[in-house]
Formats: C-alpha cells, structure tokens, sequence
C-alpha cells in the first residue's frame, strides 16, 4: 500500500512538450482510473510512475519517497501490460514464478505462492499449460498473476482489456476490481475506455493534450463536468451542446432559433449577456407534446436498444440525441417536444469551455482534488 505523489510533472520529446505541469494525489488503497483518447499522455504518465519513462521536469513520489533517480524495480510497482508481455516458452506456473525464482526463493515455497495466486484468479487448473495454449482473457489472467505473486505497493495498469472482445472486457473489469479490493494495494488504470473508467474508479483522472482537465469520483464528474471536453468525453451517447446567450431579464439561455432553455437567477445574473453553451444529457431529456415542451426539435432517425431507443434529433442543423424507454413511430422531419429538470441543465462558457456554476451549492471540483 502506498501513497502517490505526482507534482507538476512535464515531459518533452526534443521540442514538443506532450505533458505540462501535471499534479495529482493517489491515496492509499485508491483505485484511480486515468482516462483519455489516444495521445492525450495518459500512458506516459503511468510509465514514468514504473520509471520506464524518464522525467524532465517535477517529482514522483511514492510512500514518501522521491522515486525520480529509481529504477522501475527499486519502486515497488507491479505493472500489466496492453499487450500480457508473457514469456511464450515457459508454462503459466513459470511464467506467475519468474520474478520469485530470479529473487533466489526456493523451490517449494515458490510453488506454494504460484498455486494460491494461480487459484486466486481462476488458473489453478491451467498451471502446466503454455500461453499460445490459452485464451486471451487467461493470458491476462496470467499477467496479473504474475503482477500480484510481487506483492508490490502499487498496481499499474496499461490498457490492460484492449484486447479483449467486448463479453470478456465486462469479465475482466469485475476481475481487476475484485483483486483489488482483495489484496488492498494501491492501483492506477490507465484506458480510453469510459465504461472501464466509471465501473473501475473510486476517482477519475480526465486528460486531455497533456494535461488534467478533472479529477473526481465517477459520479461527480458525470454530474458537474468541469469542461465541455469533460462533458462530451463522459456519457454515452455524448452530452449535447446548445449555443446561446445568457438573458438575466428572462432568465434563461436564448438559442439562436429562437427557442430558450430557462436558468436559475443566481446563474442567469453571473452569466449575463455571455455566449454560452448549454449541455443536456440524451438520457436526461424527455419526449413530450410540442405544444407543452420546453424545446421542440426535427426527428432525424432512431436506433434500437433493446431496452430503449436512441432517437437522433435537430434543431436548426445541430444534432441531438435522446436516450428513451419510450418507444414511439415517427417519420423523417416530424416535430418532436423535449422535456426536462431544472438541474438537467449544464451551462458551459462559449470562450473558455470551462463550467458556468450553478450557485455555490454547484462548486465545480479543482482539477488537483
């Protein structure tokens, strides 16, 4: 178990800086998920935390100690990889045993601790099998096997269930989760992923070109994104974005079309007379009547659920989806009623793309939480 320090780390590759001065606090036992696209700089700062990556500005501490100048062995970390990294010739038990077998443990308490971890995650059966003999979710299995039997401090995860089909992922995520509740260390999950990020994290890092736009727990940051980036990254289908212009007199937001989306008073008052951007979740919009609606929009298309359906709407020529239980007929161009709460409404300035608050009730989290 340990604590992680991340203080205003940088990293640059000869003149392009791709990291700037990221802070972050992982705390002891956290599960802490850092989630972004591809290239934002989130695998980087998991491998400079392993030491596979080199530093150019700021410490990294780990259980109080400056682990800049460490070698990834000396840090107490146990790393997974995308990609397993599993030695192709030896058998399972070999494989979870190596690091045990290279650290000079002998023979029979080795076997003893392969077992009980092999058991622990479901491979007792496969100790004597080879990984080209497995599946791609035992080979993970395997990796984590191999991970945990180094009793480290600190779990270090690299887009670890990529590879896996979509029936497994859901399977892994449970797994990961267990074992880490299980052994109690402290772990950091790297994915683009944001279903494995909201069912992993006790927090989320949200990233974005280098940098950390939000820090919170999933249900925070699903409630009172931080950024328009923030809020169309977290949601599926994503939040949609109305533009605007604050109106204190009406207190509300008036659209370009004509149409309004009402506003509390404190909020219209801080806001006014700026160009906004008005965020509403697909799931938190309800199909009504035009004549009694809140908004009215121009059917497009739907798409079955299942369970619901996903209904594709406009207003004027921006998109907007709703997310419904409610199944109805519609035709191309139908005119559609759109009902919803007070606090449904996310306001986001049109400059910036930074979160207009509420009130003070609506504090909007520090991105270094």
């Amino acid at each position: 178990m340990a604590e992680i320090s991340i203080r205003d780390i940088s990293k640059t590759y000869g003149k392009n800086t791709i990291m700037q001065g990221v802070n972050l606090e992982i705390r002891q036992k956290e599960f802490v998920v850092i989630l972004g696209p591809s290239g934002c700089g989130k695998s980087t700062l998991l491998r400079m935390i392993a030491g596979l990556e080199d530093i150019t500005k700021g410490e990294i501490s780990i259980d109080g100690t400056v682990v800049n100048a460490l070698e990834p062995r000396q840090r107490g970390c146990a790393m997974v990889f995308q990609n397993y990294a599993l030695y192709p010739h030896m058998t399972v038990a070999e494989n979870i045993g190596y690091a045990l077998k290279v650290a000079g443990v002998p023979k029979a308490a080795r076997l003893e601790r392969v077992a009980g971890v092999a058991k622990s995650v479901g491979l007792g059966e496969f100790l004597d099998r080879k990984p080209g003999q497995l599946s791609g979710g035992q080979r993970q299995r395997v990796a984590m096997a191999r991970a945990i039997i180094r009793e480290p401090k600190v779990f270090l995860f690299d887009e670890p269930l990529s590879n896996l089909d979509a029936k497994l992922r859901v399977q892994m995520r449970h797994e990961i989760r267990r074992i880490h509740n299980q052994i109690g260390a402290t772990s950091v999950f790297v994915t683009h992923d944001q279903h494995e990020g909201m069912t992993l994290a006790d927090r989320l890092v949200v990233m974005n070109k280098g940098t950390i736009e939000q820090v919170g727990t999933p249900e925070e940051i699903y409630e009172r994104p931080a950024s328009v980036y923030v809020a169309g990254f977290i949601g599926s289908p994503a939040m949609n974005m109305l533009p605007g212009r604050v109106d204190a007199s009406r207190g509300a937001v008036l659209l370009d079309n004509g149409q309004s989306v009402p506003l509390p008073a404190q909020q219209a008052r801080a806001a006014n007379g700026n160009l906004v951007q008005v965020g509403l979740r697909p799931e938190q919009l309800f199909l009504a009547s035009p004549a009694s609606a809140q908004l009215t929009a121009t059917y497009v298309f739907q798409e079955e659920l299942g369970s619901g359906r996903v209904y594709h709407l406009q207003i004027e020529d921006i998109p907007l989806c709703v997310v419904s239980t409610e199944k109805r007929q519609m035709t191309e161009g139908d005119t559609v009623g759109l009902s919803f709460a007070a606090d449904a409404v996310h306001l986001f300035d049109a400059k910036s793309g930074r979160r207009v608050a509420r009130g003070t009730a609506d504090r909007v989290l520090e991105v270094t939480a």
